[in-house]
């Protein structure tokens, strides 16, 4: 049941997302400070691309500098694509078939919006590695 949703997912919509986490991640690596924020964006790309099955985890190990870290993102990327997720969601709920989408849309906007200090894990592993 994961692969079908995952392949519906990606048809309706999760594809432009991955689009829209894999262009701010390359503008992110364009500059030296922003490195680590293109290679959060690149790990959030993969996880929009097939997001069924997986879930977002909270690192323990996280401290301060991912709080100030999230704070950056959120200035330079995770607003528009947290826009992105509302939009691509809206859009969703007006299908029958498209409502359990939306969903899953919705729950990706925490880690759009503060994306470092959290880990992307198998669903059947809801605990962080670290």
């Amino acid at each position: 049941m994961k692969t079908v949703l995952n392949v519906i997912w990606l048809v309706l919509g999760g594809f432009w997302l991955f689009l829209g986490y894999l262009l701010a991640g390359i503008l992110l690596c364009l500059t030296v400070i922003g490195i680590p924020f293109g290679l959060a964006a690149f790990r959030i790309a993969g996880y929009t691309l097939w997001p069924f099955g997986r879930t977002v985890v909270e690192r323990r190990d996280a401290g301060a500098p991912s709080c100030i870290g999230n704070v950056i993102w959120l200035v330079l990327a995770g607003w528009w694509l947290a826009l992105g997720h509302i939009a691509t969601g809206i859009a969703l709920c007006l299908t029958v078939i498209g409502i359990p989408l939306a969903i899953a849309n919705f729950k990706l906007i925490p880690v759009s919006l503060l994306p470092l200090g959290k880990e992307i894990v198998p669903s059947d592993q809801p605990f962080a590695t670290r």
